[in-house]
């Protein structure tokens, strides 16, 4: 019987930028996963801003979308505020219902064009979350293959020309793209003293949280589940893996 192939050793992510911008469909979607990694890079003195395509609203089963639309956007400034992010946008698409297309473009190169990210920070976009059988949801899928197009059409003047105007200006700067928990990440970063941060940031989303199966979902123990095996890639306790798209190479 053939022993079982270790995954891969993660190669780390580039940490020679300032500026960086994450965009990602709902609240909460930076929280698993990505925010320990989110808090390494603001205590080295960068700057991290969340972009949230949606507000959530559709995403508690037993409130009404507009009572969850102000719950989840307070829960996600104060998420965001543990990690030392203090710059939280809300672009207010329709939640559960996002199209891949131009106008979700056209709207994530505005931002990409004002924050000026070198490097541009998504959520998983594959079909699924394990390379299996685990599905992504539409929403994900929609706003990451978005995200990945927004930062080059960010960079060309004559696509969404309208938006160059009131001194914003194309930005041809994203060196990188960045797809957090990808099952096809070959990148990481060791959040190891980060951690407890991440686990803090998550559990803030705590009236989405309450509707989570039972009521009895556990923010540390779910964390530690993918933090682990990125760290044992990266050689370290906790890690976050990523997809790394390379735009500094054209």
């Amino acid at each position: 019987m053939s022993e079982p192939i270790a995954p891969a050793a993660l190669e780390p992510v580039t940490e020679d930028w300032q500026r960086a911008l994450a965009v990602v469909a709902h609240p909460d979607d930076l929280e698993f996963g990505a925010a320990a990694a989110v808090a390494r890079w603001t205590g080295q003195g960068k700057q991290v801003v969340y972009c949230l395509v949606t507000s959530g609203e559709a995403g508690i089963d037993g409130m009404e979308p507009e009572q969850a639309r102000r719950v989840r956007e307070q829960e996600q400034r104060a998420s965001a505020a543990v990690v030392g992010v203090d710059t939280v946008e809300f672009l207010g698409l329709p939640d559960g219902i996002l199209e891949y297309g131009v106008p979700l473009r056209r709207a994530i190169a505005e931002v990409v064009r004002r924050h000026r990210p070198e490097i541009v920070i998504t959520n998983n976009f594959r079909e699924t979350w394990d390379g299996a059988y685990a599905l992504n949801q539409a929403d994900h899928i929609a706003t990451g293959r978005a995200v990945l197009d927004a930062a080059r059409d960010a960079g060309n003047r004559w696509v969404f020309p309208e938006q160059l105007t009131g001194g914003v200006e194309r930005w041809a700067g994203v060196r990188q793209v960045w797809a957090a928990a990808s099952p096809r990440a070959a990148h990481g970063v060791d959040v190891t003293a980060t951690f407890d941060r991440g686990v803090a940031s998550l559990r803030a989303h705590e009236a989405y949280l309450t509707g989570l199966g039972d009521g009895g979902f556990d923010a540390a123990e779910f964390l530690e589940g993918l933090a682990r095996p990125a760290g044992d890639r990266l050689g370290v306790r906790h890690g976050a893996a990523f997809e790394v798209f390379h735009f500094d190479l054209w």
